[in-house]
């Protein structure tokens, strides 16, 4: 893997307080990477650390390879949960300004912004001033303003906040679209539904540690291993090895018995007469559950 961001063993104290204690992960090139964690975690710390606003007390922090310069901050977006945008300025005025400061060209700049702005359906807005958009269309200006450069890493912390569903669509799929131009994301956000539908990986922090740190999908079978959802004719809960079951609209939600796995038991369901199976996944626990299962004090298991 190509690590475009690396903390190794990073720790930050302000007065007898930790803020982050021995922190370690790495961030992927083409991957957007959820960092979770409850309000106090030390999630705004991690990230003033990898934008070079704070240094760390102890390890290392690497960002393209090495030591944060000049030149690599022209490589990050952030777009930090406490909106920064000029108020009175005029929308295009400000994107330009903000993206010329990236170093661009103000022929690149005007083109960079003018297709934001379609794109981000803020057009027609470009000539009122900040403090006269809406929420929502402050949060998406804002998203813009992040977006100007083109940058390798786009950091977003609350991006979908304040928006309505359709616009939040539309911020996912420009997320999406970064990463599937082989750019990295990092996004910092309590929608966890949201990270579910988004993220490669994630980070989750407490009290300033990492207490989960991987893959999602391999962290969400991990905590229901035993659980699968079947459609089909018949009554799955009398079959042998399921301990729990529920149905709904044809849809199974099973759990098994420790001692067979899935793939085993589907091998014995495909042999039983007493019912016709036409679907079958391993289940996956919800993003949420394991956040509050976490953060409760339960332990992570082993994946």
């Amino acid at each position: 893997m190509d690590s475009i961001v690396s903390f190794q063993h990073v720790s930050k104290t302000f007065g007898s307080k930790t803020a982050v204690n021995d922190l370690s992960f790495t961030v992927e090139r083409g991957e957007i990477f959820g960092l979770l964690g409850p309000n106090g975690a030390g999630k705004t710390t991690t990230l003033r650390m990898l934008l070079g606003l704070l240094a760390p007390d102890d390890g290392d922090v690497h960002v393209f390879g090495g030591a944060l310069d000049e030149r690599k901050k022209d490589r990050i977006g952030y777009m930090p949960e406490e909106r920064g945008l000029y108020s009175q300025m005029r929308v295009w005025d400000c994107l330009v300004y903000l993206a010329r400061l990236k170093n661009l060209s103000t022929a690149q700049a005007h083109t960079r912004v003018e297709n934001l702005l379609k794109r981000l359906e803020l057009w027609e807005h470009r000539a009122k001033r900040i403090h006269q958009l809406s929420r929502g269309l402050a949060q998406k200006a804002q998203l813009a303003a992040a977006l100007a450069h083109e940058p390798d890493l786009l950091i977003v912390d609350e991006p979908f906040a304040n928006l309505d569903p359709v616009n939040v669509q539309l911020g996912q799929e420009l997320v999406r679209e970064w990463r599937a131009q082989g750019r990295s994301v990092i996004l910092s956000s309590h929608q966890l539904h949201l990270v579910e539908m988004l993220c490669d990986r994630i980070l989750l922090m407490q009290e300033g540690r990492a207490i989960l740190y991987g893959s999602l999908r391999e962290i969400q079978r991990a905590f229901a291993p035993n659980a699968v959802q079947v459609r089909g004719r018949g009554d799955f809960s009398k079959l042998p090895h399921v301990t729990a079951a529920s149905e709904n609209a044809g849809v199974w939600q099973l759990t098994l018995a420790a001692a067979v796995t899935p793939t085993e038991w589907l091998r014995q369901v495909a042999l039983c007469n007493a019912v016709t199976l036409e679907h079958f996944q391993i289940a996956a626990m919800p993003l949420d559950e394991i956040f509050v299962r976490l953060v409760r004090g339960e332990s992570a298991p082993t994946f």
